[in-house]
């Protein structure tokens, strides 16, 4: 154990928040797999398994490389990166597939291992890590509004435009927290309330192009107003799924049915993903759901102990942009499984399954332990950081 210690580095309460929350979600998706072996007829129960579990390793192994990266690189490779990531934006946007009536060009395959990346999660990543860039460069100086519009709103917009035909709920999470982040990072509030007003100009605009032309965008608006509608209303599939949803916490009660017993997870389509929470709730009963629900309290902990640590600008921003999404879209998951928040496909982190979901939270857990690793680094080592150089070092 000691020889495996030694090898990592930064928080180690943070890799055991993440050991555990990873080896909890085991037995939730082995149970959950069944509605997709039995009642859809894809796979087997054991196969969902490995799967699970091979998604897991390669997260962890993402973490621990990553975590191994000096910070400071992580500054000027989200420059590098968001070139990138607005190409395969377009690219996922123009070969997305009709799933059920709807638009759902949010993911793209990799021909090599013949597995789907949903790139708006990779894209959101990179655009908290340029924005943690942008705001601790400017740390100094007046900023200029004209000037970040160009260098800092624009890339934001070009990105969001991208992911908002296919994911609403993605792009509207991101906007939300950039705003906080560059809030905390002391951009002008003057400025952020004319963005938060061109955001919802931008917004309406889309829905109205969106209704004039549905054959460019398939019931994308149709689907984000029934989701609204389907909070309260109980006739429709949505609904359907938060009703059973509903049903399987009510039968949870304290103490659960017992692992496996789930009976909704047969009726419930996304019982391993969105919905999962809902499972865990009727097989683990409410001591199941507040174990869960203290494991991302103490990892958001964890998280503000880094910050409180941490020695520069860039690092405290990095850590608040890559770490607050992680709880952000536990707490929407949970909210959405209790009926507390319309449905928005969002996964609970590090305990649904989806490769994307899990490689993406490990990679920015990988950067918040490379953070909390960090025990030299001026602001001028990282900032003064050329982006062709470590392009350069990495070749």
């Amino acid at each position: 154990m000691k020889s495996i210690l030694k090898h990592i580095k930064g928080d180690k309460t943070i890799w055991a928040i993440v050991a555990i929350l990873a080896i909890l979600s085991f037995m939730p998706v082995y149970s959950a797999s069944t509605n997709l072996v039995y009642v859809v007829g894809k796979g087997s129960t054991l196969g969902y398994l490995v799967k699970h579990l091979v998604l897991l390793l390669m997260g962890f192994s993402i973490i621990y490389g990553v975590h191994k990266i000096p910070y400071r690189y992580f500054s000027g490779g989200s420059v590098l990166l968001l070139p990138l990531v607005i190409i395969l934006l377009t690219v996922t946007l123009a070969q997305g597939t009709t799933i059920g009536g709807a638009n759902a060009s949010r993911w793209i395959r990799i021909p090599i291992v013949g597995i789907g990346f949903q790139t708006s999660t990779l894209a959101g990543l990179v655009l908290m890590v340029y924005v943690a860039r942008y705001l601790a460069k400017n740390k100094e100086k007046t900023i200029n509004f004209k000037e970040s519009l160009l260098q800092l709103w624009l890339p934001v917009a070009a990105v969001l435009i991208l992911i908002l035909p296919a994911n609403f709920s993605t792009t509207a999470i991101i906007f939300a927290m950039i705003l906080m982040l560059t809030f905390i990072g002391n951009y002008p509030i003057k400025y952020l309330g004319f963005i938060l007003g061109a955001g919802i100009i931008g917004l309406a605009f889309f829905i109205l192009i969106a209704k004039a032309f549905p054959e460019a965008m398939p019931n994308r608006v149709q689907t984000w107003q029934s989701r609204i509608e389907n909070f309260t209303d109980n006739d429709n599939k949505e609904s359907y799924q938060v009703e059973k949803a509903k049903i399987a916490i009510a039968s949870g009660g304290v103490l659960g049915l017992g692992p496996g017993k789930s009976v909704q997870k047969n009726f419930l389509p996304q019982s391993s993903s969105d919905f999962i929470f809902a499972i865990i709730i009727e097989e683990y009963g409410l001591l199941g759901a507040v174990i869960i629900v203290s494991m991302y309290f103490l990892l958001l902990f964890r998280i503000l102990i880094v910050i409180r640590k941490t020695t520069t600008v860039f690092g405290t921003l990095l850590v608040i942009g890559v770490g607050c999404p992680i709880i952000f879209q536990a707490i929407i998951n949970m909210a959405v499984a209790t009926n507390l928040f319309p449905v928005t496909g969002q996964t609970l982190p590090l305990i649904s399954s989806g490769g994307t979901s899990i490689w993406m939270t490990c990679f920015a857990l990988g950067m918040i332990l490379s953070v909390s690793a960090s025990k030299e680094e001026t602001e001028e080592d990282i900032l003064d950081d050329n982006p062709l150089d470590i392009l350069h070092e990495t070749i």
